[in-house]
C-alpha cells in the first residue's frame, strides 16, 4: 500500500527537480551551528514559503548522520483520531521518490492500547508529509536509506504520547521528529509574546504551560518534553519566528519555531566502574582517618591510573539518612583527580560551614556521592530573559560570579528546584545577592557533570 501526497504543488513544490532545489537551497542558509547529535528535533509544517527557512535550521544538522529510522509525530488537523494512529501503508510517496515505512515497528505499536491503525487521518494530513522531502534531501548520502514510523495524534494525552515515543525511542539509529506549528493568526507583536512564551516552556520542559492555543501538535510536544526529561537530553533553541518574518504579511500570522534534542554533554575523561569505586574508597578513607586526627589526607597518587592522576575537578557531596551533611568542591583543575576527591571530602565532613563536623555515629550511615566537573563555559546573554532561556533544565551546572558574591549549584540541584526561573534564584540568594538581583557586571558559566 502506497501513501501518496497530498499537498505537493500546494504546500511545496511538485516539481521533483524545483523541490530538490528549494530544499538545498533552505538549507544551506541555515545559520545554526550543530552542538552535537540530535536525538529529537521540533520543526514547523507549514507551507515552505512560511515555514521552510525555520524547519531547515533543524534539519540542515542532520547532513552526514547515518539516520535508519525516524518516528515521525504530528497532529491530526483534518480527520478525528482517537488515541495515536498510525500508517498501514508500506511507502510514503513525495515527488522526490518513496519513503520505505518500517512496518515492523508500526505492527509492534499499534499493539499499544491507546494506539490503532488510521489510514483516513493520514490520507490528506499535511504535518507529516512536509518534512518527508527534508529528510530524503539530507539523508539521502547515508549508507542506507531510512525507514519512517508515521503516527499523528488525536484525542490523546501526554502520557499516552510519551509512553508511545519510548515504546518507539530506539538508539541513535532512531530520530524522533516532532512536527508543530505554533500560534495561530494573531498579530505580529501578538504572535511574537505568545511564541516567545511557548519557547520558554519548551526550554525549560513545561509541558503543563503549553495550551492548545500554543502550539497545534501540543500533545506530540508534550510527549517528547516528558521524554526529554526523563532521558536527560539538552534542548537548543534554533529558530523562532513567524510568517510575518518569512512571508511578509504581519496583520494574521503563524508562529514557527524549531528545536533541538541532544544527550547531554559529559566531562572530557568520564571514568569506568573500577575508577569510580575506587575514588569512592578514597574519599571514605580519608574521612575515616580525619576522625582519627589525620585531617590532612595522605594520598599515594602514583599508585593510581593515569586518569585519576590526571588534574580533575570534583564536588564530594555527603549524606546521612538521605539528609544533607556536607558539599565541598573545587570548580576548577589544580590538583590530581584523586587528590582532589580525597581533600574535598575531608572538608565536606569537617569544614563545611552549615554543618557541625562529622560524627563517629554518623560515619557508619554516610553515604557519598562524587561528581567530575566538565570545564565551565562563559555564557553570553543580553537579558536575564535570554540567559533563562539558554539554561538546559537538568543538565546545567551554574556558576554566577558578581563582585565579591560567587556561588555554584550542581546540576543535580535541578531535583529540587526544577524550573529555571527558581534555580536561578535560588543561586544568587546563595551568592548573597537578592533574588530580583541584575547587574551588567555579573558573569555566568556552565559546566555538566559526571556523577555517581
Amino acid at each position: 500500500m502506497l501513501r501518496e501526497p497530498a499537498v505537493a504543488g500546494l504546500f511545496y513544490p511538485g516539481d521533483p527537480e524545483v523541490l530538490a532545489a528549494e530544499v538545498d537551497r533552505m538549507l544551506a542558509a541555515a545559520r545554526s551551528p550543530v552542538d552535537g547529535p540530535a536525538k529529537a528535533l521540533i520543526v514547523p509544517h507549514a507551507g515552505y514559503v512560511y515555514s521552510g527557512p525555520v524547519a531547515a535550521e533543524a534539519f540542515a544538522g542532520l547532513r552526514g548522520r547515518d539516520i535508519r529510522r525516524v518516528v515521525l509525530v504530528g497532529p491530526a488537523h483534518r480527520v478525528a483520531v482517537r488515541g495515536v494512529g498510525l500508517s498501514s501503508a508500506e511507502y510514503f510517496q513525495t515527488p522526490l521518490g518513496q519513503v520505505p515505512v518500517d512496518t515492523e515497528s508500526v505492527r509492534t505499536l499499534v499493539g499499544l492500547p491507546f494506539a490503532s491503525y488510521a489510514d483516513a487521518a493520514h490520507a490528506p494530513e499535511h504535518s507529516l508529509e512536509v518534512q518527508l522531502p527534508f529528510l530524503q534531501r539530507v539523508l539521502a548520502d547515508t549508507r542506507r536509506p531510512f525507514r519512517l514510523v508515521p503516527a499523528v495524534v488525536g484525542d490523546a494525552s501526554p502520557e499516552q504520547v510519551e509512553a508511545f515515543l519510548e515504546a518507539a525511542w530506539g538508539g541513535p539509529e532512531t530520530l524522533i521528529l516532532i512536527s508543530s506549528d505554533l500560534s495561530h493568526f494573531l498579530d505580529y507583536d501578538g504572535a511574537r509574546r505568545r511564541d516567545q512564551a511557548t519557547c520558554r516552556a519548551i526550554e525549560q520542559y513545561r509541558e503543563e504551560n503549553l495550551g492548545f492555543d500554543d502550539a497545534c501538535g501540543r500533545l506530540p510536544v508534550a510527549g517528547l518534553l516528558r521524554c526529554a526529561r526523563q532521558h536527560r537530553l539538552a534542548v537548543t533553541t534554533l529558530d523562532l519566528r513567524n510568517s510575518g518574518d518569512t512571508a511578509g504579511d504581519r496583520s494574521r500570522v503563524v508562529g514557527y519555531g524549531a528545536w533541538r534534542f541532544t544527550p547531554a554533554t559529559r566531562p572530557d575523561q568520564p571514568l569506568d566502574t573500577r575508577e569510580q569505586q575506587q575514588l569512592r574508597g578514597v574519599a571514605r578513607e580519608s574521612i575515616r582517618r580525619g576522625l582519627a586526627g589525620q585531617a590532612d589526607p595522605s594520598i599515594e597518587v602514583e599508585s593510581f591510573s593515569d586518569t585519576l592522576r590526571r588534574e580533575g575537578a570534583s564536588f564530594v557531596t555527603l549524606t546521612v539518612r538521605e539528609q544533607l551533611r556536607g558539599c565541598i568542591g573545587s570548580l576548577t583543575p589544580q590538583r590530581p583527580l584523586v587528590e582532589d576527591v580525597a581533600r574535598n571530602a575531608v572538608a565536606a565532613a569537617f569544614r563545611d560551614p552549615r554543618f557541625e563536623p562529622l560524627s563517629e555515629s554518623e560515619f557508619r550511615a554516610l553515604e557519598i556521592h562524587i561528581a567530575l566537573l566538565g570545564e565551565p563555559e562563559p555564557m553570553k546573554f543580553r537579558s536575564e530573559a535570554d540567559l533563562l532561556g539558554q539554561l538546559r533544565v537538568g543538565v546545567d551546572g551554574l556558576i554566577l560570579e558578581d563582585g565579591r558574591h560567587r556561588a555554584t549549584f550542581l546540576p543535580v540541584v535541578w531535583e529540587s528546584l526544577p524550573t529555571a526561573t527558581e534555580f536561578w534564584t535560588q543561586l544568587k540568594r546563595k551568592a548573597g545577592l537578592p533574588g530580583n538581583h541584575w547587574s551588567d557586571s555579573l558573569r555566568v558559566q556552565r559546566y555538566t557533570t559526571f556523577s555517581w
